[in-house]
C-alpha cells in the first residue's frame, strides 16, 4: 500500500519546528482529529516512547496506539500504529530557504469491517485533506508571535 503524503513549507528553522513536533502532548493543538494524548510508561521523548491517542474523524472514534520508532533530531520522527487501524507514519524535516519543508507520510491499514483495502482507498483523499489542514494549523502556530 502506498503511503498518503502531504507536505508544506513552514516559516521556521528545522530546530524550531522540531521543538513543536517533539512536544507530543501538544499535538492535539494542531491535529484536528487528535482529541487527547496519553503516555504509556515513563518515556516522554525518543525511540520507544508509547502513547495512546483518542481520535475522532466525523462520527468515528477510536484510540490509536503508537510507538515511536525513529527520533532523529531535527530531521525525522516515525511511529508504528497499533490498534483498530494499523500502519506507520513519519515526519521528515528538510531545510529550505527561509524555513523548513515538513513532509508527513502515513500508511494506514483498515480492518475488514471498515472495508479493508477498499476502505483505505476511499479514505485516502479525506485523510490527506485533514492532514493538510493540520499542517496549516501547525504553520499558524509557528508563525504566531
Amino acid at each position: 500500500m502506498r503511503p498518503i503524503e502531504v507536505a508544506t513549507h513552514l516559516p521556521a528553522a528545522p530546530e524550531e519546528v522540531w521543538k513543536e513536533l517533539e512536544r507530543i502532548e501538544n499535538h492535539p493543538r494542531w491535529m484536528a482529529e487528535a482529541i487527547a494524548v496519553e503516555f504509556v510508561g515513563e518515556r516522554r521523548r525518543g525511540i520507544g516512547t508509547r502513547v495512546t491517542v483518542a481520535t475522532k474523524i466525523g462520527p468515528f472514534r477510536t484510540t490509536d496506539e503508537m510507538e515511536f520508532t525513529e527520533w532523529d533530531r531535527p530531521r525525522s520522527i516515525a511511529v508504528i500504529h497499533r490498534g483498530l487501524f494499523t500502519g506507520n507514519g513519519r515526519f521528515a524535516l528538510e531545510t529550505e530557504a527561509e524555513g523548513t519543508r515538513l513532509t508527513w507520510a502515513e500508511t494506514v491499514r483498515f480492518p475488514w469491517f471498515f472495508g479493508g483495502p477498499v476502505g483505505a482507498f476511499v479514505a485516502r483523499p479525506i485523510l490527506a485533506r485533514i492532514w493538510r489542514r493540520n499542517l496549516r494549523q501547525l504553520q499558524q502556530r509557528l508563525s504566531a508571535p
